[in-house]
């Protein structure tokens, strides 16, 4: 059963990412998310971390390393300061690890 999924994804690998390409198959398909900024942002949405455990810790370091390196996030310097945070987790699945952000409080300000 599994197997049909997976001959099909390798079949038109093309369409999605790779270790190479991580983020290049998104290109051309970009969605425009509208924020409505007049609502102020609540004292919330600067959100403390969440609490994890050492290996919880390293995994989220080497994702935000990845994603550095990809160009998606930059690190900030130590005078820089965001209107807004997220809190993210680290889910488990077969000993590898995936980031999660927290972005419920970020959604209530979306345009539909």
């Amino acid at each position: 059963m599994k197997e049909k999924p997976i001959k099909i994804l390798f079949q038109y690998r093309e369409a999605f990412a790779s270790d190479n390409e991580p983020l290049e198959a998104i290109k051309g398909n970009e969605v425009d998310i509208m924020i409505n900024v007049e609502i102020h942002y609540p004292s919330l949405s600067r959100r403390p971390p969440y609490t994890a455990s050492p290996s919880a810790i390293e995994a989220l370091e080497s994702h935000i390393d990845e994603l550095v390196k990809l160009g998606v996030l930059r690190k900030l310097g130590h005078n820089e300061e965001v209107e807004v945070t997220m809190p993210v987790i680290i889910t488990w699945n077969n000993d590898k690890s995936r980031m999660v952000g927290d972005f419920r409080s970020l959604n209530t300000y979306t345009i539909p």
